[in-house]
């Protein structure tokens, strides 16, 4: 009898990175607001899109009165595995939520 070792997808594959951007910018926009606001050094955005992410951090686009320009904020630590992604945007959201005081919805709210 053989067993088949089945791999989780790279959190970097095409289908996995359009599922995570959909989810953050469908479902999610006012917290990638508040992620550039206090993590990105963009506190005068007025919008934000996330539009990728690498093993480093969180790409987004953001809208504020100067223009439009892009910003990267990294994660606490290198993005290894997909369920690492929502754990570091959960921090990402708590963390800014703290900065700014904003009071921070619960986790299962995610």
């Amino acid at each position: 009898m053989t067993s088949e070792h089945t791999s989780a997808p790279s959190p970097f594959a095409p289908p996995v990175q359009a599922a995570v951007i959909g989810h953050m910018n469908g479902d999610h926009p006012e917290d990638n607001l508040l992620i550039v606001r206090a993590l990105g050094g963009i506190p005068e955005a007025s919008g934000a899109s996330m539009t990728g992410y690498d093993e480093t951090g969180a790409h987004f686009e953001v809208t504020a009165p100067a223009g439009t320009s892009s910003v990267t904020v990294p994660w606490s630590e290198p993005i290894l595995e997909r369920g690492t992604i929502r754990r570091e945007v959960v921090r990402m959201y708590n963390e800014a939520c703290s900065i700014l005081g904003v009071t921070a919805r619960g986790e299962g709210d995610h």
